[in-house]
């Protein structure tokens, strides 16, 4: 018996936390006393810095605002009502927009049916989507391993390189300056902005960096690495860098990536984390360069938004390194049936509603519009750039990408920066965002531009 009845309140407390998110709206009162809970809660249980950082992209109150619902498949409710157009997508989450129908459906099924799977036997919906993957991605792609993040999908392909590579003594790994591929430590090695690495050093050995889209600078460090015996395993690359600030390398630049690994015996891993899954006009953003790596890393949008999901997908020559021994990397819950039937979902409404075409045709009427701003407000941008609907303003001084993700936040429109590039913030909408919907952002844009220019 447990004498303070601690259990009691912990289930008294939970009982009323479930009753809340069970209604559709608050009443006033619930409403305030619902609010001071969460922001208490994030100070105390999760992490203050949260908060700051709110109250530095958000005028006085607003940095408060509890995220209560998804009120359409582009837009995001508040406790409080207040309606936005969702212009950062999670990061890359809603390729299918918010609580897509037939995603949700997939899941629900699976739900009634078998939530996870036991570990032993062998789970239908792991092998029937990682056939779908295999038919789905460029080249000879075939094989996938199944994760619940980006972070493992990148921490499985530098296992998958490492092993295939280590009977040839080949370890060095090399990433780019700007590159963002996870915060996990073997990730973290190949990320590149050295707030996040610090901390945490000395980092996973045997990393080098060079400048994004430089392949002379790119040859130069390969045969730098053989001179002095540390001959390098894989190169690990973003098709385009999204946290670096949304660069889109020049044409030739992947290509030459992908000869260079051919002629040296390099492991060429494409991180599409983020671009993948349509984001970029084209199913996966190596098929604009006409690439296939020889690992692909993909999550975010993969489970619609519904279910995080993950997968590694490699060639049979690259994969093989599990064969004798498929335990030599494994997860708990990756590729669980419900992640797994979120996913072919998503990638069914990708397929039939020709996402990745919308996004091609719906970027460019976004970007025209963020050049011409760009052209309009020299002062404040200086560059507007992307590919498909992963697009960024580029700021002449941070202070000014603060002022713009406050107004655009203020006006019902929700952005933000990157965390590589400080000055860049992204727009990085839903691929089901409607044309009105992307003219009423560009429309605020303008006007939030304006209205910064007159405050300086």
């Amino acid at each position: 018996m447990n004498d303070d009845n601690r259990y009691g309140d912990i289930t008294e407390f939970i009982d009323g936390v479930l009753t809340t998110i069970g209604k559709e709206t608050l009443t006033g009162d619930e409403l305030a006393l619902f609010n001071d809970e969460v922001v208490a809660d994030f100070r105390d249980y999760v992490n203050p810095g949260f908060l700051e950082y709110r109250k530095s992209v958000a005028d006085d109150g607003n940095y408060a605002a509890v995220e209560w619902r998804s009120s359409s498949p582009n837009t995001l409710m508040d406790s409080r009502g207040n309606t936005y157009i969702d212009c950062l997508g999670g990061f890359g989450i809603y390729n299918v927009g918010h609580r897509n129908p037939a995603v949700l459906k997939a899941v629900r099924q699976q739900m009634d049916k078998q939530p996870l799977h036991s570990q032993e036997l062998l789970d239908p919906l792991r092998a029937l989507l990682a056939k779908v993957l295999a038919q789905l991605t460029p080249g000879g792609l075939q094989y996938s391993f199944f994760t619940n993040s980006g972070t493992e999908s990148v921490e499985a392909a530098l296992k998958l390189a490492k092993g295939y590579q280590a009977s040839r003594g080949k370890t060095t790994v090399i990433s780019t300056t700007g590159a963002f591929h996870g915060k996990s430590l073997g990730s973290l090695s190949a990320t590149a902005k050295s707030v996040f690495r610090k901390p945490f050093m000395p980092l996973v050995p045997g990393f080098r960096h060079v400048a994004y889209g430089d392949i002379d600078a790119m040859r130069k460090i390969v045969a730098d690495c053989a001179t002095v015996g540390d001959d390098v395993a894989a190169i690990i690359l973003e098709p385009v860098q999204g946290e670096g600030g949304v660069i889109v390398p020049p044409a030739d630049y992947l290509p030459a990536i992908r000869q260079l690994c051919d002629d040296e015996g390099i492991v060429m891993i494409l991180d599409e984390v983020q671009t993948g899954f349509g984001r970029t006009g084209r199913m996966f953003a190596c098929e604009h360069y006409g690439v296939t790596p020889d690992i692909l890393c993909l999550a975010k949008s993969m489970g619609g938004g519904v279910v995080p999901a993950g997968a590694v997908v490699a060639t049979e020559e690259l994969f093989s390194t599990l064969f004798e021994n498929p335990f030599l990397h494994t997860s708990t819950f990756g590729g669980n049936p419900l992640a797994c039937a979120a996913a072919l979902a998503t990638i069914k409404e990708l397929i039939d509603n020709d996402l990745p075409g919308a996004a091609a045709d719906k970027g460019k009427v976004m970007l025209d519009h963020m050049i011409s701003l760009k052209d309009e407000f020299p002062d404040l941008i200086l560059d507007a750039r992307g590919q498909g609907l992963l697009m960024a303003f580029e700021f002449q001084e941070n202070d000014i990408g603060y002022a713009f993700s406050k107004g655009m936040f203020d006006r019902g429109v929700l952005v933000a920066g990157t965390l590589i590039n400080a000055k860049t913030v992204r727009i990085e909408p839903p691929l089901t965002i409607t044309l009105d919907q992307c003219r009423q952002v560009m429309d605020t844009a303008r006007a939030v531009l304006q209205e910064v220019r007159n405050s300086l």
